[in-house]
C-alpha cells in the first residue's frame, strides 16, 4: 500500500470528524488533542492519529481500523468470537458462524462490524456483515467478510 498524500486536518474538519465518531460509536475523546492527518493511499483514505492509522473511509463512511477499535473501545457493531477462531482471523480468514459467540443484534446485513475476541475483548478484525447480527452466532458458513485484520498492510503502516 502506497501513500499518495498526507495532510493535517483543520480544526473544522476535526470537529466534523469528532461528531461523526461520537454519533457512530459513542465517544471520540481518545482523539482530542492529538495530531490528526488525512492520508490518501492507493487503496483507502484514512485518518492517522499521532502517525498511526486509526480510522479509514469505506464507501464514504468513517470506520475504525483495528488500532482505532482498540483505542475507541466501541460498544456498537461488535461481534465476539471464541478463542478457537482467533488464529484464523489474524491470518485474514473470513468469520464463520460457529466461531461467533455473540453479536450486536442491531447489526444489519451489509454493515461494517468490529470483530473482538471473547476472553480479553480486544479487536481482531474489521469486516462486513453477511447476515444480520441476531442470526450470526452458530450459523453455518461465513457470516462476516474480513476487510482488515491484525498484522495486515493497514496494521503495519
Amino acid at each position: 500500500m502506497k501513500i499518495k498524500s498526507r495532510n493535517v486536518l483543520r480544526k473544522s474538519e476535526e470537529k466534523a470528524l469528532f461528531n461523526d465518531i461520537t454519533e457512530a460509536f459513542g465517544d471520540a475523546s481518545p482523539y482530542k488533542n492529538k495530531k490528526l492527518e488525512y492520508v490518501e493511499t492507493d487503496k483507502w483514505d484514512m485518518i492517522f492519529v499521532d502517525s498511526q492509522p486509526h480510522l479509514f473511509k469505506i464507501e464514504g463512511t468513517i470506520f475504525p481500523t483495528v488500532r482505532g477499535a482498540l483505542e475507541l473501545k466501541p460498544e456498537r457493531r461488535i461481534v465476539k468470537v471464541d478463542s478457537g477462531a482467533v488464529k484464523f482471523i489474524v491470518n485474514g480468514a473470513d468469520i464463520m458462524g460457529p466461531g461467533v459467540v455473540d453479536a450486536d443484534p442491531s447489526i444489519k446485513e451489509g454493515d461494517f462490524v468490529i470483530v473482538i475476541e471473547e476472553a480479553h475483548g480486544k479487536a481482531l478484525a474489521i469486516g462486513r456483515a453477511l447476515v444480520p447480527g441476531n442470526e450470526m452466532a452458530g450459523k453455518k458458513g461465513k457470516v462476516i467478510k474480513s476487510i482488515h485484520y491484525v498484522m495486515d498492510e493497514i496494521w503495519k503502516l
